[in-house]
């Protein structure tokens, strides 16, 4: 499995607000327009998000981002420094390629983004517990859930 991650453009914010209307992404992806603003304000308010579409054979199935959790501050973590902790999101948006591992393909090459960019950092990713294949992508990839915390984490 040979996967690229080709950097966002506005070309493709149309097929991924298209993914975001199919039944197997809207369980996991609430709010869509929110993320479609953000995509649009990747230049702007929303720099720190690192946008990608994913290929394989030149063929577009799926989108993911990373970010430095210094800039985003969620409400399920807390981080003091930037370049410490960084998340990750993915969404494979192609029937076709869903249940045959690319989910740990992706994982594996947002975290060698990342581990490029600030190789000390920790990767922290929460999934809904009910998304079994996205929990069992990270636990394959090397992430440990953290009980207390609620959310996988790569150290």
């Amino acid at each position: 499995m040979d996967i690229t991650l080709k950097p966002l453009d506005d070309n493709d914010i149309d097929l991924i607000q298209h993914w975001m209307e199919k039944e197997h992404i809207q369980k996991w992806y609430h709010e869509p327009d929110e993320w479609i603003h953000e995509m649009r304000q990747r230049n702007g308010e929303f720099s720190f998000l690192r946008h990608y579409m994913l290929l394989e054979d030149e063929v577009l199935f799926g989108f993911c981002q990373y970010y430095d959790c210094f800039y985003a501050q969620e409400e399920w973590y807390s981080v003091e420094m930037a370049g410490q902790i960084y998340s990750i999101d993915y969404l494979i948006g192609e029937e076709a390629y869903l249940r045959k591992g690319y989910g740990k393909a992706i994982v594996k090459a947002l975290v060698n983004k990342i581990k490029a960019e600030s190789p000390e950092a920790k990767i922290i990713v929460q999934p809904e517990e009910e998304n079994l294949p996205s929990c069992k992508a990270l636990l394959a990839s090397g992430f440990i859930f953290d009980d207390e915390k609620r959310y996988y984490i790569l150290v």
